[in-house]
C-alpha cells in the first residue's frame, strides 16, 4: 500500500487559493467553518486522512487526470450551478429497488432524505416510479455474469426529455445492471454534465452479485418482439441491507457530485475520488475533504454545522412504519421495515467530531 502525499502548502492552496478575492472570500468564513476546514493542510489530521492506493488497478493510477483545486472549480464557466427557479434534484426510480413495491418506496425515501442532508438547502424531489418498458431502452444478457443489463446512454435520451423545468438535475436510479455500448462488459453510472441528467444503478453493490450462487442470472433471453419487457416482471432484487444502502448513497452523491462540477478528488482521501472497483468504492470515506466540501458549499450555499447536523439526523431519524413481506411471511402477515443504518454507525461519529470542531 502507499499513499498519495501533498506537502502543507500546497493542501492549503487548493484550499484557500492565491487569488486576492478568493482569499478573502474565505476569511469572510464562520471561525469554526475555517478551523474544520484548516484540517485539510493540518499534520496528522484525524479527521482527514491522505488517499491510499492498494494496486496498480486504483483509479489514480489506472486514470490519471489534472488534480482540481478550488480556484479551478470557482473559475470554471462551464460548471452547472442551481439557479432562481432551478434548485431542486430529481429522483427518478426505474424498476423497483426490492422486492416489494413498499419496500422499494421506503428506499427511494431514504435516498431523497439522504440526499437533502447531503446537498443542505436545495429541494429534493421523487418522480413517480416507472418501469423499464417506460424508457423503450435496449437490453440484453451479460456474457460474463449472465445478469440482465439496460442501456444507460438511451436512458440517459429519456431522462432530459423528461427532466421538469424546475429541476437543476435529474438522476435516474434502478437495481438493473447498466451497460453503455456493446463492447463494454458494464458501467456503475453514466451522466451528462451540460444537460444535467445522470442514470446510477445499485446492482452490483449487493452483497451476492459475484457469488456463484447470484440469483439474477439467466442463461437465455426469451423476447417476442422488440417491444416485450415482460423478463423484468419477475427479475432478481438484492435484499435492503444496510450496506447496500450505504453504498447506493455513496454513489448517488458521488455523481451528483460530478453534476456540480466536482472532478475526481485527488488531494485526500474523499467521496469524489474515483473509484475501478468495489473494494476501491468501499474504501472511499462518505463525505467530502476540505477542499471538496468547500466547493460544494460555494455552489450551494450551506453552512456547514447546518449540513452536518442534518446528516445526523437522518441516521437518527426512523424510519416511518412500511409493510414488508418476507419469505417467512405470507402476503397477510405484514412486518415494519427499519431503516437500516448500522453501517453508518462509524460515519455518524465522524461527522459528530467535526461538529465538534465547528462548535468549539
Amino acid at each position: 500500500m502507499q499513499t498519495v502525499g501533498h506537502s502543507e502548502h500546497t493542501l492549503k492552496t487548493a484550499l484557500i487559493s492565491k487569488n486576492p478575492e478568493l482569499v478573502k472570500q474565505y476569511e469572510q468564513l464562520d471561525p469554526g467553518e475555517q478551523r474544520l476546514l484548516n484540517e485539510a493542510f493540518r499534520p496528522r489530521s484525524d479527521l482527514f486522512g491522505p488517499i491510499t492506493l492498494h494496486s496498480p488497478s486504483d483509479w489514480i493510477i489506472s486514470h490519471p487526470e489534472a488534480p482540481q483545486d478550488f480556484e479551478q472549480f470557482f473559475s470554471n464557466l462551464h460548471r452547472k450551478s442551481p439557479s432562481p427557479g432551478k434548485q431542486t434534484i430529481y429522483i427518478q426510480c426505474i424498476g423497483l429497488l426490492g422486492n416489494t413495491r413498499s419496500i422499494s418506496e421506503e428506499y427511494l425515501k431514504w435516498l431523497k432524505g439522504y440526499c437533502e442532508a447531503f446537498f443542505y438547502g436545495l429541494t429534493v424531489k421523487l418522480l413517480e416510479p416507472i418501469p423499464v418498458s417506460a424508457t423503450r431502452c435496449s437490453f440484453r444478457i451479460n456474457d460474463s455474469t449472465l445478469n440482465l443489463q439496460i442501456h444507460a446512454g438511451q436512458i440517459l435520451t429519456f431522462l432530459k426529455k423528461k427532466k421538469p423545468e424546475d429541476a437543476f438535475c435529474v438522476v435516474g436510479v434502478t437495481m438493473i445492471d447498466l451497460y453503455p455500448r456493446e463492447s463494454w462488459n458494464f458501467v456503475f453510472g453514466q451522466a451528462s454534465l451540460t444537460e444535467g441528467v445522470g442514470i446510477f444503478s445499485f446492482a452490483r453493490y449487493g452483497t451476492d452479485f459475484y457469488s456463484s450462487h447470484y440469483k439474477g442470472k439467466l442463461k437465455k433471453l426469451e423476447r417476442k418482439s422488440s417491444s416485450d419487457y415482460s423478463v423484468f416482471n419477475d427479475y432478481y432484487l438484492p435484499e435492503a441491507t444496510s450496506v447496500l444502502l450505504l453504498r447506493s448513497c455513496k454513489t448517488l452523491t458521488h455523481e451528483i457530485g460530478h453534476i456540480f462540477g466536482l472532478r475526481h478528488c485527488q488531494w485526500l482521501a474523499c467521496l469524489m475520488q474515483g473509484s475501478n472497483h468495489l473494494e476501491e468504492a468501499d474504501r472511499r470515506p462518505l463525505d467530502l475533504c476540505p477542499i471538496c466540501l468547500r466547493k460544494l458549499q460555494s455552489a450551494v450555499g450551506f453552512r456547514l454545522r447546518d449540513r452536518y447536523k442534518a446528516l445526523v439526523r437522518w441516521i437518527d431519524a426512523e424510519s416511518t412504519d412500511t409493510p414488508r413481506v418476507t419469505p417467512k411471511h405470507s402476503r397477510e402477515e405484514l412486518v415494519t421495515l427499519p431503516k437500516p443504518v448500522e453501517a453508518f454507525k462509524e460515519w455518524k461519529e465522524w461527522v459528530t467530531r467535526c461538529l465538534a470542531v465547528l462548535q468549539k
